[in-house]
């Protein structure tokens, strides 16, 4: 891995063909949630019978083994650096689906080198032909670490909550989504909503804000597609504070309900097509 201090430039532009199978979760903001939905999207996905691998690409600041309450032994940081192959770092999760778990508070994975660039395309292209849904966690943001990780994915689902912080941050990001890497279509996940009906309105009104504000090319017309809510709901926090899966602990809870459906969508609309 390159000094930390002499970063080399990576050419953001470079045209990535995205991975079929392959799903990016990821928010403007950080705190909305995303780690929460990227696991129990996985375990409702693994209960329909789908092999599904979460991969954590938050690189420098994962939380993925605190939310499953795993504690590995190895991590992508280790095959980056060869000390071992990529199948021995490979776990089983809670749920049944597998995770490769990336360390914390390293700040070599910062920022995005060609090492980093090159490591993460080679690692996707074997792990690809072994799952049925490879589902990329990403961080939050905009940092290129953040968006060369979306770019490997066929589907971005953008999780946000309806506070205006958030919304705020996953208008800039869609905009920055859509201008890098031309996405016309960016599906949406509104967490934390109080009423049924609030992340459809929410979206409809992110969308208003595109259509009249972010200049489409033509014949690229921007599209956001709601896949759901899930509502606020108790046994969310009980479930994240015991570090269990709520589609484990209380499945069957609104929070719990809603993701199912939410994987039933996926599944109809996303995943059969990918699987094409």
């Amino acid at each position: 891995m390159s000094d930390v201090q002499n970063f080399p430039q990576v050419d953001l532009a470079a045209p990535i063909k995205p991975m079929g199978k392959v799903l990016a979760i990821t928010s403007g903001k950080g705190g909305v949630g995303k780690t929460f939905v990227s696991a129990n999207l996985a375990a409702a996905l693994t209960r329909r019978g789908q092999r599904v691998l979460v991969l954590d690409a938050d690189l420098g600041l994962a939380n993925l083994d605190v939310v499953l309450n795993l504690y590995p032994k190895t991590t992508l940081h280790d095959v980056f650096t060869g000390k071992v192959a990529i199948e021995d770092a490979i776990i089983k999760a809670p749920g049944g689906f597998s995770v490769l778990l990336a360390g914390s508070g390293l700040v070599e994975y910062s920022r995005l080198t060609n090492t980093m660039r090159d490591d993460l395309l080679s690692i996707m292209e074997s792990l690809s032909p072994k799952f049925d849904v490879i589902i990329l966690d990403t961080g939050a943001g905009i940092s290129d670490v953040v968006l060369f990780a979306v770019s490997l994915a066929s589907e971005v689902l953008l999780v946000a909550t309806p506070e205006p912080t958030s919304l705020t941050d996953a208008y800039a990001t869609i905009k920055v989504l859509v201008a890098q890497q031309n996405r016309t279509i960016i599906r949406t996940i509104i967490n934390q909503t109080a009423r049924m009906g609030d992340g459809r309105a929410i979206t409809v009104q992110l969308q208003q804000v595109l259509d009249r504000f972010v200049q489409n090319k033509p014949g690229h017309q921007i599209r956001l597609v709601h896949v759901g809510d899930i509502p606020s709901d108790p046994a969310v926090r009980q479930a994240v504070m015991r570090r269990q899966l709520l589609m484990q602990s209380t499945p069957g809870c609104p929070a719990g309900l809603a993701l199912s459906q939410i994987a039933i969508k996926l599944e109809e609309t996303v995943i059969s097509k990918l699987m094409t």
